[in-house]
């Protein structure tokens, strides 16, 4: 039995539903709605790569580096300002967090 593009379309539409579950689900803790946002995009790059590999193309691998590398900085920006605010209100739950709403 070998993988074909079915099968890894498929676990990556169960990851990305999983990670839309996970926003809608859980409104409360950002930890939790930053670590759905990333499953999501992993979900995609699998897309991407089982696309390239079944195409025998290159440019979806390489778009996949450019969303590690975007996803990477929004995990770096979001923490950052998680701790930042974590120090300010001494809690991470969405609903105490409005000092961003201008």
């Amino acid at each position: 039995m070998s993988l074909t593009l079915s099968h890894f379309l498929s676990v990556g539409a169960i990851l990305f539903a999983l990670s839309v579950i996970g926003i809608f689900l859980n409104r409360k803790n950002i930890i939790v709605l930053l670590m759905a946002i990333e499953l999501m995009l992993l979900a995609v790059n699998m897309n991407f790569v089982a696309f390239s590999h079944y195409l025998g193309d290159m440019h979806g691998q390489v778009f996949v580096f450019f969303i590690l590398t975007v996803a990477a900085a929004e995990s770096a920006i979001g923490l950052a300002i998680l701790v930042l605010l974590f120090r300010a209100k001494s809690s991470i739950s969405v609903e105490e967090l409005n000092t961003l709403k201008g």
